[in-house]
C-alpha cells in the first residue's frame, strides 16, 4: 500500500527517479476521494473558517504543486486527467460543480497559485487540451481575482501567479495589476534576504517568508519571468543567495527543520527554498554547493517518511505534523491543507542533466558554518551546538489572530529535536503549553498567562556574544525583562535564561525547559526515578528537573546561589496531544512564589541533548554536571547592582 511504501525505513530517496515515485506515491491515494465532477477533493470531516467547497477546493489545487512539476520534468501520471477534467469543470459556470467566483479575501485566492503554477510549467497537459470556450472559462475564473481585495501579506503573490499562468499561455490576464502587486510585495523586504510576511510595522518573518511562500515564490518567478522581467528576475535571485545563508542554519544534519511559526503541518514545504533554489537555477554561494542543496532537500523528505503516522490508512497527509493532531492546527487547515506539501518536489520540473540531480549529495555544511549566529532581522540566535540545532528568539508575533500564537511566536526558543508545545486547554499548567516559556498565574495557578508580545526586542553583543533582550508587560502593574545567552563551548548543551521581575500582585511562576518523550521504552507507561544507572526516568528537587527518555535528556536549574532565587523542581506530565512531535512529553519546570511589591532574578540554565547525538546516553551525565557560568555582566545585571 502506498501508506507503507511512503513511510518504510528503507526508503531511499536519493535520485530523481526515487524523488518522483515519492510524489506519485502522494498523488495516487487521492482519486477515490475526487467529487464526481472531478473539482473537489473530500479527505475529512473537519471545518474552517471558510466555506466547504473553499476546503475541498484545497483538496484539488494543492497537489498540483507536485504533478505540475512531475509533467513539467517529462514524467507521466496516470490520474492527470482526473485533475484536467476538474479545471474544465471547477471554472464553467453552467456545470453544477462550479467552484464560484472568488470574494474578498477568499480561500480560492490562495488555490489560484498552485492552478496558475501549474498553468505555466504544464500547459501541455492543462491548457493546450482545453477548448477555446473552456480556455476563457478559466481565464475569467482567475482573473476575477484581480478587483477584489486581499490580505496585506504574502497573499498578493497568489494573485501575481494567477495572472502569470495566464501570461504565458497569451490569455487575457492583468498586467497592471500583476506589476503593481510586484511593487508592493518589494516593499515588504527588509535587507540581507529577509522579506516581512507583511508590510513595515509586523513582525513576522516565520516559514512564509522563506519556503511557504515569499522566497518560494520569488524564485519561482525569477525562472517564468526571467524573458519578461529581467531585472526582477535576478533580484529575487540575489536576495535568495543572501537569505539562503541565513536559513540554512534552521536544519540540521539529520534532516529535521527547526519547528517555528504557523503551519507547520505543511511539513516538508519548510524546505520548500531549496526546491525552488534548484527550479530557478539559482547558483548560491560557498559552501552551498549543489551537492548541499541537495543534501538539504532530500534528507528532510527521508525524515519525513521515517514519520509513521503523517498519513492515513488510506495514504492521504493527516493535519499535524509527526502525528494527527488539530491542537496545533489552523482555523484555515482543511483536511486537504496538509498538501501544500507538495510545493517541495518543484525540483522534478529540472531535467536529469540538472546540475540539482547530477550532484552528489554532501552532508550538512557543519564545519563550514558558525556554530552560533544572530539573526537581525528575524530577531534569532541560531545555535548548532552540543550535536543540538535550536534558536533563540524574541520580537516575533502575529499580526492578527491565530490559535496557540503565544505558542508558535512568542517562546524562548525553537528546536529542530524537540518540537513546541501548544496549548490543550486552560485551568492547569500542564496543558498550556509551558515549555520554552515563562508562565504566570495570578489566581492560585487556576489560569495562567505567558508571553505573546516581546517589547523592545533587540540582538545586542557582550563580550564578543550575542545576546537576545526584550520586555514583556503581562498586566499593566507586571513587568519582566528578559535576557537569552547562547551556549559557549564549555558547557555546548546549555543555553541561560535571566529574567527580572517586577511586580504589584501575588503571582505564581513555572519555567519550562523543552517538552519530549515522556514514556518508558518498555512499556510506554510513566517515566520513574532516574536511578544512578539509569537510562530514562525523571529527577526533581530544589532548584533543578531533569528528564531522560528515548528522545534524550532535557533538564533545567535554578542558577542563582541565593535563597532568595530558590524555585521548586518538578517534571510535569504534559497534557497529551501538545506537542508537535511526541503525542505523550514531560517537561521538566522551575517553580516559584512571588509577592505583591517584590523584584526577583530567576537565573535559569537550560539543558539539552537530543537522542540523536553519538553515545548520547553515556555522556548526557557529564554535560549535566557541569552547569554554565553567569557573565559577570549579567550577574550584576541579575543581582541588581
Amino acid at each position: 500500500m502506498a501508506s507503507l511504501v511512503l513511510t518504510s525505513l528503507d526508503s531511499s530517496l536519493h535520485s530523481r527517479e526515487d524523488f518522483q515515485r515519492a510524489c506519485t506515491l502522494l498523488l495516487k491515494p487521492l482519486r477515490p476521494f475526487f467529487s464526481p465532477g472531478k473539482t473537489c477533493v473530500k479527505l475529512g470531516n473537519t471545518a474552517t473558517r471558510y466555506d466547504e467547497i473553499g476546503a475541498q477546493i484545497e483538496g484539488y489545487a494543492r497537489p498540483l504543486w507536485g504533478l505540475a512539476a512531475l509533467l513539467a520534468g517529462g514524467a507521466e501520471y496516470e490520474g492527470t486527467e482526473d485533475f484536467v477534467e476538474g479545471l474544465r469543470n471547477g471554472t464553467n459556470p453552467d456545470h453544477p460543480e462550479y467552484w464560484g467566483l472568488a470574494r474578498d479575501s477568499d480561500q480560492r485566492m490562495v488555490e489560484m497559485c498552485p492552478i496558475g503554477y501549474n498553468l505555466a510549467i504544464a500547459p501541455h497537459k492543462f491548457w493546450d487540451p482545453l477548448t477555446d470556450k473552456e480556455k476563457e472559462n478559466v481565464a475569467a475564473w482567475l482573473g476575477y481575482i484581480n478587483d477584489k481585495v486581499m490580505p496585506n501579506t504574502n497573499w498578493l503573490w497568489f494573485r501575481v501567479f494567477a495572472n502569470l499562468g495566464l501570461l504565458r499561455n497569451g490569455a487575457p490576464h492583468s498586467k497592471d495589476r500583476l506589476e503593481a502587486d510586484l511593487d508592493h510585495l518589494d516593499t515588504f523586504y527588509r535587507g540581507d534576504g529577509w522579506s516581512n510576511d507583511g508590510p513595515e510595522g509586523y513582525t513576522q518573518m516565520d516559514y512564509y517568508s522563506g519556503s511557504y511562500a515569499i522566497q518560494y515564490l520569488q524564485l519561482l518567478y525569477a525562472k517564468l519571468a526571467k524573458d519578461i522581467d529581467p531585472k526582477r528576475s535576478e533580484l529575487y535571485k540575489e536576495r535568495a543567495r543572501k537569505y539562503a545563508l541565513d536559513f540554512v542554519h534552521y536544519s540540521d544534519e539529520q534532516g529535521r527543520n527547526i519547528t517555528f511559526g504557523r503551519s507547520l503541518t505543511y511539513r516538508f514545504a519548510m524546505s520548500g527554498f531549496w526546491a525552488a533554489i534548484a527550479f530557478a537555477d539559482c547558483e548560491l554561494p560557498a559552501p552551498l554547493t549543489w551537492g548541499v542543496v541537495k543534501g538539504l532537500l532530500l534528507r528532510n523528505l527521508r525524515w519525513w517518511t521515517q514519520q509513521k503516522e503523517i498519513l492515513t490508512p488510506q495514504g492521504t497527509l493527516t493535519i499535524g505534523y509527526t502525528y494527527p493532531n488539530q491542537f496545533m492546527s489552523e482555523n484555515y487547515n482543511s483536511p486537504g491543507s496538509p498538501y501544500w506539501f507538495m510545493l517541495s518536489f518543484a525540483p522534478l520540473a529540472c531535467a536529469a542533466s540538472h546540475p540539482f540531480w547530477t550532484a552528489k549529495e554532501e552532508p550538512y555544511p557543519s564545519a563550514s558554518i558558525p556554530a552560533t549566529v544572530a539573526l537581525k532581522h528575524p530577531k534569532h540566535i541560531v545555535v548548532h551546538k552540543g550535536g543540538h540545532t535550536f534558536l533563540l528568539s524574541s520580537g516575533q508575533m502575529c499580526h492578527y489572530p491565530v490559535r496557540a500564537s503565544e505558542s508558535k511566536y512568542g517562546k524562548f526558543a525553537y528546536s529542530s529535536a524537540f518540537g513546541y508545545s501548544v496549548p490543550t486547554g486552560g485551568y492547569f499548567l500542564e496543558a498550556i503549553g509551558g515549555d520554552n516559556a515563562l508562565a504566570l498565574s495570578e489566581d492560585n495557578g487556576e489560569t495562567w498567562k505567558v508571553r505573546r508580545v516581546a517589547t523592545n526586542a533587540r540582538i545586542e553583543e557582550r563580550e564578543g556574544s550575542p545576546v537576545l533582550i526584550s520586555g514583556w508587560a503581562p498586566w499593566p502593574d507586571v513587568s519582566v525583562e528578559t535576557y537569552l545567552l547562547p551556549p559557549v563551548d564549555s558547557t555546548p548543551n546549555w543555553h541561560i535564561r535571566v529574567h527580572i521581575v517586577k511586580t504589584q500582585r501575588d503571582l505564581s511562576t513555572a519555567e519550562g525547559a523543552w517538552a519530549m518523550y515522556g514514556t518508558r521504552v518498555a512499556d510506554g507507561r510513566e517515566l520513574e526515578t532516574l536511578e544512578a544507572q539509569s537510562v530514562e526516568g525523571r529527577h526533581e528537587r530544589q532548584n533543578e528537573a531533569l528528564a531522560a527518555s528515548r528522545a534524550g535528556a532535557i533538564g533545567i536549574v535554578e542558577l542563582s546561589s541565593s535563597s532568595a532565587g530558590e524555585r521548586h523542581g518538578k517534571v510535569l506530565n504534559a497534557d497529551a496531544n501538545g506537542n508537535l512531535v511526541d503525542s505523550r512529553t514531560v517537561l521538566p519546570t522551575l517553580l516559584a512564589e512571588l509577592k505583591a511589591g517584590e523584584q526577583r532574578s530567576f537565573v535559569t540554565g537550560v539543558f539539552a541533548v537530543p537522542a540523536s547525538v553519538e553515545n548520547w546516553q553515556q555522556s548526557w551525565r557529564t554535560g549535566w554536571e557541569e552547569r554554565p557560568r553567569l557573565p559577570s555582566w549579567l550577574e550584576a545585571i541579575a543581582s541588581h547592582r
